[in-house]
């Protein structure tokens, strides 16, 4: 579990690969880095495998590499790097889980004074789990969505994160990863379970589907 605020930039140091997937080499600001802890990577959750030193080594497999920029990654490119959020730590962010969802790019920035206006395109089938004033994961970093449009999102970046942040220099065409708020995902699950039959509840046992669904929300206040 993370909170989408970015603790240090790494460095990708080494890539061999294995089979259909990777391991991946970061150079990483951490002191100390503990064999086995999750550490995410530009919002990808990976597993310490090896440490060298500054360096640590982790598994990337054949499906984290095609669904997210991991697989494109540039030897000395950046990545974004947070630890997992430690109990009684102070959640500044949002809950993030280090599950990628897709990738979105860059269209255009604008500043906005001191800060910077961003405009992404968001894969299609993601564009129901964003709302204005909402959270969204780019690459590692827990932000506010601005407004939505079309395939569009847009967000404000101040002057913090783009300073301790790819994002302040990402030019147009840069691609980073998406995770939709998992608060979203549960809602929608709850709302449309699809072929799951709903379970009777007394007098609901007629009704099926989405429709009994709805009722018991409704009885217990969230409708």
């Amino acid at each position: 579990m993370f909170t989408g605020l970015v603790e240090g930039l790494g460095t990708l140091v080494g890539k061999e690969r294995r089979g259909p997937g990777a391991r991946l080499t970061f150079r990483c600001p951490f002191d100390p880095i503990v064999m086995g802890e999750s550490i995410a990577c530009d919002g990808v959750c990976l597993t310490v495998d090896a440490i060298e030193g500054d360096r640590f080594t982790a598994d990337a497999s054949a499906e984290t590499l095609a669904r997210t920029t991991l697989g494109t990654l540039a030897m000395g490119e950046e990545v974004h790097l947070e630890r997992a959020l430690a109990l009684g730590q102070r959640f500044g962010g949002h809950i993030v889980s280090g599950h990628v969802d897709g990738v979105a790019e860059l269209l255009r920035r604008e500043p906005v004074g001191e800060a910077l206006e961003l405009h992404f395109r968001v894969p299609a089938d993601l564009l129901r789990y964003l709302a204005e004033k909402g959270s969204i994961t780019l690459s590692g970093v827990s932000l506010t969505v601005n407004a939505v449009a079309g395939d569009t999102l847009s967000l404000v970046v101040v002057p913090r994160t783009q300073k301790w942040s790819k994002l302040g220099k990402a030019r147009v065409g840069a691609r980073f990863n998406v995770e939709v708020d998992v608060l979203a995902r549960y809602v929608e699950r709850l709302l449309h379970p699809m072929s799951v039959p709903a379970p009777a509840y007394g007098t609901e046992s007629s009704e099926s589907g989405d429709s009994a669904w709805l009722t018991r929300l409704g009885k217990a206040g969230y409708l």
